[in-house]
């Protein structure tokens, strides 16, 4: 089937890179369904608040009958490529670096957001975790960096899980190499 207009398909070059093309087909084999079907019922159930259920009743409509299983092992097969295609073709991020985290509530119980962003309002990285401690600040700061590189200034509110984050990841490196803590006022 070819894609309508002004739409891509996993199979068209212009989405992905030779390499990930090549592995991302290799994961569409097997799957008994088109390429273009696979790709359009998992863009559905990212992009859209949609439960499987919910893109199953849409296939049928279009005459395609899909069970919801079957689409819920295509998301878990092929999310994991594509978010290592779309990290690829972000945008590099800047080297000074805000840093902010707030509680949430999901579905009844509050977590805690991590956020980092850089001067330009460009999302770094996010984390969601169930504590709010100098551990997930820690393992926010290792995610941000193993992605986009060391920021030179990190600004943040007076938190001290985040403080005391930063300061392990400076623990080993010599004063000029440091990433820079600036700390700003509380939020409120």
């Amino acid at each position: 089937m070819q894609a309508p207009p002004g739409r891509t398909t996993p199979d068209d070059p212009i989405f992905l890179s030779a390499s990930l093309r090549v592995l991302l087909l290799k994961s569409f084999c097997r799957l008994h369904y088109p390429a273009n079907i696979i790709a359009q019922c998992v863009s559905w159930y990212l992009a859209y608040a949609l439960i499987l259920r919910n893109v199953e009743e849409m296939m049928a409509e279009r005459g395609i009958a899909v069970d919801h299983y079957t689409l819920h092992r295509w998301v878990i097969r092929l999310v994991p490529l594509l978010d290592m295609a779309f990290r690829r073709h972000k945008r590099p991020v800047g080297s000074h670096w805000r840093m902010d985290e707030t509680y949430i509530k999901i579905k009844g119980q509050w977590k805690y957001l991590y956020r980092a962003v850089d001067t330009a309002e460009q999302t770094i990285d996010f984390l969601l975790t169930a504590r709010r401690d100098a551990v997930a600040a820690l393992h926010f700061f290792h995610k941000a960096i193993r992605h986009h590189g060391e920021p030179e200034v990190v600004t943040m509110d007076k938190s001290g899980t985040n403080a005391s984050a930063l300061t392990a990841l400076n623990a080993d490196k010599p004063d000029q190499e440091a990433i820079q803590l600036i700390s700003g006022k509380a939020s409120t």
